[in-house]
């Protein structure tokens, strides 16, 4: 009879709700525990597993004091998580190892295939791993979508002695958790991008910068890092016979404006975080005017599979120009929030009543946010809308980093888009005028159109120009893009607004 063992996840989620609280109990009742990553169900945390041979049974929202109950057989069990529509209907790259494997466990991550990446690329020396990740189609996926491939040339063909691989850890999206998620579960598999990165463009040291209301990520990092240097895999032959590579932890302050490249690079050097003016590139002069790649962690994380699997196969994933995989984060008023990794193209309706099981409310779904505050705020008769690069464009929005926000027939998009503009004044860096001032004067001016004054709704359309063609970086540049889709799709928030004034 084979041995039981129980998973319980050690994401911040499942740890916020009890889960250490959880595996303390069973250790004192003499049970063998693995602490996980989470399997992104997190409606469900904590998710205990017991495991028995082959058999997996699931318990969800356990706390401790349900443990004699899971202990004695008496509590209720979900059956094999794994089987669960939620998470048996995704296709997974990036998660593919959520929930089943020890975080910080090398020989985890090798008996999942990992390093098999890095492998390949040495293999196929610089230039043909390069290559690999251009015909991929790999796009970032920090919001920008930008083609993967053209930066790794553009690094990769820079002269200097030396370059860096910057990793963009400041997940900031409202609604958004895949980079603290992929961090926490799997931090071996960015590891291993990041290596690949390096290898591939020519540098020889990488840093992540990584927010610090993420303490947990900041510590399971760390520590993989220096498990990492201990096994040989990062250090002064980690590319090879006397082929260096390095890698730490830079921990920021928090703005939301070191999500945009410059400003993390001059926060990396110990300035205050503000957008730099293009040119040059960071490509070309990015880390203290050195050759420097940034990337998002989901970029980086997507890169072993690549080289494992081929280019064809991750363009086959998706659509067009949109390709791979994209994990999408339910959150907001929905039933069943979490983590859905799935190939672009799924509809935005597919994910919200399929996955997310509707409103949590119950209430009837008004609008659904994609791609952060700087996301359209998009009706019912939108949502069947693809999840495209191209489709969402195509609608005035954009996928961004992929999150997801629900509300249900109680919101106020007037509130919504005020909150817009407040954001943007209180997270701008303050350099371009059109985001430091625009942004105080378009809260100003929905508050004289709550209060009455029909005339403002000109003046936000005249704002929001100003602010897309004069703002130095995407913080001014697309916050008119919540403003405007408010306005378009729910006028009557915007044109009853006098009478909720008086009301």
């Amino acid at each position: 009879m084979s041995a039981t063992v129980y998973r319980v996840p050690t994401d911040t989620v499942a740890v916020a709700l009890g889960a250490d609280a959880i595996a303390a109990a069973l250790h004192a009742a003499g049970q063998p525990v693995i602490r996980t990553s989470s399997r992104g169900a997190l409606w469900l945390e904590p998710l205990v597993e017991r495991v028995e041979g082959d058999t997996v049974t699931g318990f969800g929202n356990v706390t401790a004091a349900d443990v004699p109950a899971l202990l004695a057989g008496s509590l209720p069990d979900l059956g094999d998580p794994g089987a669960l529509p939620f998470l048996a209907k995704q296709k997974r790259s990036i998660f593919r190892r959520a929930g089943l494997t020890d975080p910080l466990s090398i020989k985890d991550h090798q008996a999942t295939g990992g390093w098999a990446g890095l492998a390949q690329a040495l293999a196929l020396g610089p230039v043909a791993t390069v290559e690999a990740i251009m015909t991929s189609g790999l796009r970032g996926r920090g919001g920008a979508g930008f083609p993967a491939g053209i930066k790794w040339r553009t690094v990769a063909g820079a002269s200097g002695p030396k370059k860096y691989i910057v990793c963009n850890a400041d997940e900031g999206d409202s609604g958004t958790f895949a980079d603290r998620m992929a961090i926490e579960g799997d931090p071996y598999v960015l590891i291993e991008g990041i290596a690949i990165a390096g290898f591939a463009v020519g540098a020889d040291e990488g840093i992540v910068y990584l927010r610090s209301e993420y303490p947990l990520a900041i510590k399971v990092l760390r520590e993989a890092i220096s498990r990492a240097e201990a096994a040989g895999l990062l250090g002064p032959d980690a590319l090879g016979p006397g082929q260096p590579f390095t890698l730490s932890v830079f921990v920021g302050a928090g703005a939301y404006i070191c999500g945009e490249e410059t400003s993390l690079l001059e926060s990396l050097e110990g300035r205050r975080a503000q957008v730099r003016a293009k040119p040059p590139i960071p490509a070309l002069a990015g880390l203290h005017g050195k050759p420097t790649l940034v990337h998002n962690v989901l970029s980086l994380c997507s890169v072993p599979d690549i080289l494992v699997n081929g280019a064809e196969w991750y363009q086959a994933l998706g659509i067009g120009r949109s390709t791979g995989t994209q994990p999408f984060q339910l959150a907001g008023n929905v039933k069943y929030g979490g983590l859905i990794e799935l190939p672009f193209g799924v509809t935005i309706r597919t994910l919200v009543e399929e996955y997310g099981g509707g409103t949590r409310s119950g209430r009837p779904l008004r609008a659904v946010q994609v791609g952060g505050p700087l996301g359209a705020y998009l009706p019912d008769h939108l949502l069947d809308t693809r999840l495209t690069y191209e489709d969402m464009a195509a609608i005035g929005g954009g996928v961004g980093h992929g999150g997801l926000v629900v509300f249900d027939d109680t919101v106020d998009l007037l509130d919504q888009a005020r909150f817009a503009f407040e954001f943007c004044a209180f997270e701008s860096c303050g350099k371009c005028t059109p985001c430091r001032i625009g942004s105080t004067r378009g809260k100003e001016t929905l508050d004289k159109l709550r209060a009455g004054d029909g005339s403002a709704a000109a003046l936000i359309a005249d704002l929001c120009e100003t602010m897309t063609d004069g703002s130095l970086c995407a913080l001014g540049g697309m916050i008119p893009i919540p403003v405007q889709s408010a306005m378009q799709h729910f006028p009557e928030d915007f044109d009853s607004a006098p009478l909720r004034a008086s009301a």
